[in-house]
């Protein structure tokens, strides 16, 4: 690891518990610094409603906004990697409207599971395996066409099509379910970090463990593919394998995600173009826990912006990242169009 790695990682390593403090802060109700320290290492001198605030309501919310962020950072990576597309990532490509028809067919279909307060463990499991069985069969597909089809721009558009195809059948399951549970799946389409339980965080927590850990054992294999699928075979890799791996790592980061917390957009394109910007590396060694890092601090940022400081409103966290996102996709289409009249 360079100087450059080393100092980068540190820096967003040090900035990440700055702002998850400050996160804990951010709220219609005021908590001191002290106060909140008390609560973490002192409860049982801590005031009651102060306790049920911060660890029932405002520290799973914070872990949330960290394990959504390292997630879709970390499966848009992968995606922009194995496509060779700068623009790739799950909202983009239709990964996440997978994962969200994967929700919407248990949701809707099935009486409206989100339509109670708490989800039981055992429901939580079965959306997290509707969303990623539901982001893996558009990867699937998504892979059938890049296997036809070599023209990057193309396959952009089909994902974008695809996208827009799954979001129509979600909305006809939208028409034709009851209104307590139509208004819970929209709520939920908007993106929230705060509706996530502690019970619900032991079903999301090793979702996204596993499919980090897989997505770094996987780093050689990304590395190989940014030089070609022909260059990765005459290394002796198994190419069909590889991409299997990355899929399944990309299906249960971005399906667990979505599953919980709606389909969150943009942060999976632009984090990795920012993580190799603060490292000038291509190494997915280093790249992914950049983007872990960064697209957690990108996350938590975004969920203290949509609280909304001084106001009781809180916005909808799906458009923060929008706001935030969007002018780093504009300016990766502005510098690629210069670098191809060069």
């Amino acid at each position: 690891m360079n100087n450059r790695a080393l100092k980068v990682l540190a820096l967003f390593s040090f900035l990440l518990p700055v702002f998850f403090i400050i996160d804990l802060i951010i709220g219609s109700y005021y908590i001191s610094i002290p106060e909140i320290f008390g609560v973490l290492f002192n409860p049982s001198k801590a005031e009651s409603q102060t306790v049920l605030i911060i660890s029932q309501f405002r520290i799973p919310k914070a872990i949330t906004a960290i394990l959504s962020g390292a997630a879709l950072s970390v499966a848009g990576l992968q995606m922009q990697t194995v496509f060779r597309n700068p623009l790739a990532g799950p909202y983009i490509l239709g990964v996440s409207s997978g994962a969200s028809l994967g929700v919407a067919l248990l949701v809707l279909g099935t009486g409206g599971l989100l339509g109670g307060a708490i989800i039981s463990t055992v429901s939580s499991w079965s959306i997290v395996t509707a969303a990623c069985i539901g982001s893996g069969l558009i990867l699937l597909l998504i892979l059938m066409i890049s296997s036809r089809i070599k023209e990057i721009m193309t396959i952009l558009i089909l994902g974008i099509l695809i996208s827009s195809a799954i979001s129509s059948i979600v909305n006809i399951l939208q028409y034709f379910s009851n209104e307590s549970t139509l208004k819970s799946f929209v709520v939920w389409t908007m993106g929230s970090l705060g509706s996530v339980t502690n019970a619900q965080l032991t079903v999301l927590f090793p979702s996204v463990l596993v499919g980090t850990l897989v997505a770094f054992l996987s780093s050689k294999f990304l590395d190989a593919f940014l030089l070609g699928e022909n260059y990765a075979r005459s290394m002796g890799m198994n190419v069909r394998f590889a991409r299997l791996i990355v899929f399944f790592s990309t299906a249960i980061l971005a399906g667990s995600i979505t599953a919980f917390c709606g389909p969150i957009g943009f942060i999976g394109i632009a984090v990795p173009h920012i993580a190799r910007m603060a490292l000038q590396s291509a190494r997915h060694s280093l790249l992914v826990p950049a983007s872990i890092l960064i697209g957690a601090l990108m996350m938590l940022i975004s969920d203290i912006i949509s609280q909304l400081p001084g106001s009781e409103h809180i916005l909808p966290v799906n458009s923060v990242t929008a706001l935030l996102g969007i002018p780093i996709v504009i300016w990766i289409i502005i510098r690629n169009n210069n670098r191809n009249r060069l």
